[in-house]
């Protein structure tokens, strides 16, 4: 259980000792003033299992974090004073951290609990200190008028991925460059991951459709959407090699792109598909598809966009909620869950210049990158697979406007009897 370095954790309040002398009817009088650097408004985050480094969901409620400390919090140059960061090592972390959280003088604002796996936790620690603020991610535990949830509707994410695989898979399968498959690496088998997998799934039976119906050809062999995604949940969100073999499996059984959900374990994906392409190339295929943040620029040429999940703008709305004072009638209002959705923004896909706003994430854990070289190298694979496979991005655009606009809806799935349904349809 480690917490951030730096003043944003120190609890003691330091203090510049003013002495005034005052000298008044023959007396000599001492005036003594405690002047405070603390800042007087904090967050608090408490990471799951994987934590900073993931360059996925962790690293995105510290972006959130950042933002919110700068712009609402009054740590406008450096955002460490205003931030309070717990890391999990383990689930037996998630009670003990939030805990040490919500006992600060003074205490933050909000404390953001990150991930599904710490409802539990943070639905005890909100209810033992109901003057305090909560948030959790990617969960809603009702009932609680000081735990607000925010969630995202990355099926609606999920599916434009699936919509990219299946195009650009069925491309280069027909080049012999692949066989009629996609693929798709996730974690720990939870329902918050069901959302992706059935939007994926749905997303590429969207892409049969519609390119029978509009572009007037078939696509993948014309086969059922269960002959064709092949899936597995590795049990973990911090195993890259795991993430690898399981990538590899599926390259080596047909599929020309990969989906990781599956966070750090899912990065393995990335490695996997440069591993397997020929010596000396700078590009996919195979190709993978990334998850959370705007990850093309981990493997430039190897990843053909990512599914963004904004949870750093999740992360700011509710601190900016806790600050102004709607936070109670929010959760109220809302039923303490704050949705955000591909009409809101909370959920898109990454577009070349989105690349500028995420490579902070990985420049804040010290590496360096030629931004330039980056976005022009996913700039020149994204038109070699236009070029290559026709307007596939455009084909992506169309099913996120029909999301959009409430055209198309993608199935929201979250509990044992839906997912169980759509399997029995999608395999």
């Amino acid at each position: 259980m480690l917490m951030k370095k730096g003043r944003a954790v120190s609890t003691t309040v330091a203090a510049v000792v003013v002495i005034v002398i005052v000298a008044a009817a023959g007396g000599v009088y001492y005036y003594y003033a405690q002047v405070s650097t603390t800042p007087q408004k904090t967050i608090g985050v408490v990471f799951d299992i994987g934590g900073r480094g993931d360059l996925s969901f962790n690293d995105m409620a510290a972006l959130g974090a950042d933002n919110a400390a700068k712009t609402v919090l009054g740590c406008p140059n450096d955002p460490s004073p205003c931030e309070h960061f717990l890391q999990s090592a383990t689930s037996a972390d998630y009670l003990p951290n939030l805990r040490q959280l919500a006992s600060l003088n003074p205490p933050p604002v909000l404390i953001v609990a990150v991930g599904f796996l710490m409802g539990d936790a943070v639905n005890q620690t909100a209810r033992a200190f109901p003057n305090q603020k909560f948030a959790i991610v990617d969960d809603v535990v009702p009932g609680v008028p000081n735990l607000l949830g925010l969630t995202f509707n990355t099926n609606e994410g999920g599916a434009a991925a699936g919509v990219l695989a299946a195009f650009v898979s069925d491309c280069y399968s027909k080049a012999g460059q692949g066989g009629n498959k996609v693929g798709l690496v996730l974690g720990l088998e939870i329902p918050v991951l069901w959302t992706f997998e059935i939007g994926y799934k749905w997303g590429v039976s969207w892409a049969e459709n519609y390119s029978q119906a509009t572009l007037g050809h078939t696509i993948l062999g014309n086969a059922p959407v269960k002959n064709v995604v092949l899936y597995k949940y590795t049990g973990t969100f911090d195993d890259p090699a795991k993430g690898k073999a399981e990538a590899l499996n599926e390259f080596a059984a047909g599929a020309v792109v990969s989906y990781n959900v599956a966070g750090k374990t899912g990065n393995g994906i990335f490695d996997a598909a440069k591993s397997v392409a020929a010596p000396g190339q700078t590009m996919g295929p195979p190709f993978g598809i990334g998850v959370d943040s705007d990850q093309d620029y981990i493997a430039p040429g190897y990843i053909l966009a990512s599914q963004m999940k904004r949870v750093d703008t999740a992360v700011l709305t509710a601190t900016k909620l806790a600050v102004n004072g709607s936070f109670s009638s929010v959760v109220q209002s809302t039923g303490a869950d704050l949705s955000f959705n591909m009409a809101s923004g909370g959920v898109a896909i990454s577009t070349v210049n989105d690349v500028n706003t995420f490579i902070q994430i990985a420049v804040s854990h010290g590496k360096t990158y030629n931004v330039t070289a980056i976005t022009n190298q996913i700039q020149s694979m994204r038109n070699a697979v236009t070029a290559k496979c026709g307007a596939v991005y455009d084909y992506v655009n169309t099913v996120v406007s029909q999301i959009k606009s409430g055209q198309v809806h993608v199935p929201l799935v979250l509990t044992q009897n839906a997912i169980t349904l759509w399997r029995s349809r999608y395999g």
